[in-house]
């Protein structure tokens, strides 16, 4: 099968977890035998094309730019369209697969242009992000609808998201079908000194590190992480907290991180590469994921597959990634003192916290995949191309 699959952000352009999902989603295709091209924005030093791990990557230049980001997205929407096609006239592509809002209108145009089937897997949604407060919310809303509308089948990445997108934008039970996010778990069997690691942000050997990684924007709960900071650190003096991540909150955060009087346990990293990201994960103790909406989780899942117990809301996806004391400690979103509580229950129990890390391993290799990931992708587009 020949599938074009189309995203705004793949790595090196990493903003939020779509980059890692295409990457590995289009990795797995390829080793399944299925023709695989992704189509992509251009970024800074990356090629215009290349073939990588036996799938090819196409960059679209986009040479008119904007400040106001819906601006820049409708016009590299435009320069996208471009090279789908000239893409599409080496290999005739049966399906294209766009990954939410952002590349709709040119996957949606693209459709209709070649009479193909279209997929669309929706990561979150705006109303699920913010709440539809403004304009441009309510715009992003609408986009989102249409992608659903015009999609032959839509994908998302947990039963809470299905039943978001269908109660939301009335789209047929039928046509969405569940598919989880995956991971490579051999990116974590890397060698590496975790204490050199540790004292490269901050941590000392005989120090406790909390870890949070993600975007620093309200949906991620970092603010009640920090909160949580004083009540830990009562019961662990030398508990260390580390923050990684860039986002509009972060000024906000480092603020509240001051009033707390703790802030010199807190480090704010900023944005760090993949490979100090694998390196931090598999050497914290705890690992936060304190969100208040989370689709899926591939946080939480990342730290899973890294040997590292996880702590985190229960709220979305994350409600059925983990399982309470078996593979993660579930706490109340929105509430530092329960966030608390549950880092104090793994930090305070060496033996619980081995038992944890050990069911989760196990459950990320058996459920979370590429290879399993990729073979029920292709059902869908089977079962859309009338192939099943």
């Amino acid at each position: 099968m020949k599938v074009c699959l189309l995203s705004w952000e793949f790595p090196p352009r990493i903003v939020g977890g779509i980059a890692r999902h295409v990457f590995g989603l289009a990795n797995a295709l390829a080793r399944n035998g299925d023709e695989v091209g992704v189509v992509t924005l251009d970024f800074p030093g990356a090629p215009d094309y290349e073939d990588i791990e036996g799938f090819k990557v196409y960059r679209s230049k986009t040479e008119i730019g904007h400040p106001n980001f819906l601006t820049w997205v409708f016009l590299f929407n435009h320069f996208l369209e471009k090279t789908l096609a000239a893409a599409n006239r080496e290999f005739n592509y049966d399906i294209i697969h766009i990954h939410d809002w952002l590349v709709a209108p040119a996957g949606i145009g693209f459709k209709h242009l070649l009479s193909k089937p279209m997929i669309c897997t929706m990561h979150s949604t705006e109303h699920g992000r913010s709440s539809l407060h403004s304009p441009d919310t309510y715009m992003i809303d609408g986009m989102e609808w249409w992608a659903c509308y015009e999609a032959n089948g839509v994908i998302v990445t947990s039963n809470s998201m299905k039943g978001e997108i269908c109660g939301h934008f009335h789209v047929p039970d039928g046509k969405v079908d569940v598919i989880p996010n995956g991971i490579c778990p051999e990116k974590y069997e890397v060698k590496d000194d975790p204490w050199d690691t540790r004292r490269r942000f901050g941590v000392g050997d005989h120090e406790k590190m909390v870890l949070f990684v993600g975007r620093l924007v309200p949906q991620k709960g970092v603010e009640y992480l920090i909160r949580a900071v004083p009540r830990i650190s009562g019961r662990f003096p030398q508990a260390k907290f580390v923050i990684v991540g860039e986002g509009w909150m972060r000024s906000h955060l480092e603020w509240l991180a001051d009033k707390s009087g703790q802030r010199w346990r807190i480090n704010f990293t900023g944005f760090i590469s993949d490979q100090d990201l694998v390196a931090l994960t598999k050497s914290a103790d705890v690992l936060v994921v304190p969100s208040v909406y989370e689709p899926f989780g591939i946080v939480a899942l990342e730290g899973m597959a890294a040997g590292v117990p996880v702590v985190a809301s229960r709220v979305g996806g994350l409600a059925e990634i983990l399982e309470h004391d078996k593979t993660g400690v579930f706490v109340y979103s929105r509430n530092p003192y329960s966030i608390a509580w549950g880092v104090e229950r793994v930090l305070s129990d060496p033996g619980y916290k081995d038992w944890l890390v050990k069911n989760a391993h196990e459950t990320v290799r058996k459920r979370f995949s590429w290879e399993a990931i990729a073979r029920q992708t292709v059902d869908v587009y089977k079962k859309v191309l009338g192939d099943d």
